[in-house]
């Protein structure tokens, strides 16, 4: 999970940059498709496709329906809120994953983890809000931010349901048949968009963008994240999410784009001792 959310981070300094020459709904369709076509060259070479995987096919369309929703929902979100209030509204999807994974698998988070859960969560959103709180206190709870809490619910529902659904299958024959269900679905809603790009005549960043959110962060996170929630607490798995912002951060200083302020570095102390917590307690 820790490769997990360093692949994650990287994802928002390339879409910033390949942001501007092209529509999010194009680029997130795209990259399920790429991601599915590479896994299906790497299940078909390895031999991870077997017919008992289709045993009980609804499985994928609820889990990859699931992700594609909440990417959905996301860039619709973005249409109506500012990427920071949406980060704050994030740090709500591991509380909501430790609830819906009692209901659904019967795991029970302790109070040490929950405690870890919310000192990560104050630290995230010290970090998002770059140590102000008066830009903490005057976000609005509007359309937008609505729109994504529904996602970031599907999110959370995804982790328990890949623990629940799981049937023994390899990790690379879930994952296919996973991307293949939300690429069909994202391409559904981004269709226009699909047909309406240039390709030909977008810059290099975009491809470069394109591929490593296909593979890096589509392909090998979903596999790490099917890894995880068969080994750790579902809520344990959603916790690391909370590094991503300290991981953008630094990410961001190396590229030259700004370090971050010092009153900010409390908020990146808290997230990390808070995932040391989590690790060190052995809920499982």
């Amino acid at each position: 999970m820790l490769l997990f959310a360093t692949l994650i981070s990287g994802s928002f300094s390339l879409g910033g940059m390949a942001a501007p020459f092209i529509d999010p709904g194009a680029l997130t369709a795209a990259r399920f498709a790429i991601a599915a076509l590479v896994l299906g060259a790497l299940a078909v070479a390895t031999g991870a496709l077997r017919r008992h995987d289709l045993a009980a096919p609804w499985r994928y369309p609820v889990v990859g329906g699931l992700l594609a929703a909440y990417f959905v929902l996301m860039f619709e979100g973005l249409r109506l809120a500012t990427p920071v209030s949406m980060a704050a509204v994030f740090t709500m999807t591991p509380l909501m994953t430790a609830g819906l994974a009692r209901v659904i698998v019967g795991q029970r988070a302790s109070a040490p983890v929950m405690a870890a859960l919310l000192l990560a969560a104050v630290g995230a959103l010290w970090v998002i809000f770059r140590a102000d709180l008066d830009r903490l206190l005057a976000v609005d709870i509007g359309p937008g931010e609505a729109l994504f809490l529904v996602g970031c619910f599907c999110h959370a529902l995804f982790i328990p349901l890949v623990r629940r659904f799981s049937r023994g299958e390899t990790g690379v024959a879930f994952t296919f048949w996973t991307v293949v269900a939300a690429s069909l679905m994202t391409g559904v809603w981004a269709a226009p968009a699909l047909v309406g790009t240039a390709w030909p005549a977008l810059p290099a960043i975009v491809w470069i963008t394109l591929f490593y959110l296909a593979i890096g962060t589509s392909a090998v996170t979903l596999f790490l994240m099917r890894y995880a929630a068969l080994r750790l607490p579902s809520a344990k798995v959603m916790a690391y999410g909370y590094l991503i912002p300290s991981l953008v951060a630094v990410e961001e200083g190396l590229l030259g784009h700004g370090w971050i302020a010092a009153p900010v570095l409390p908020g990146v102390a808290a997230t990390v001792a808070a995932l040391v917590w989590l690790v060190a307690l052995r809920d499982r």
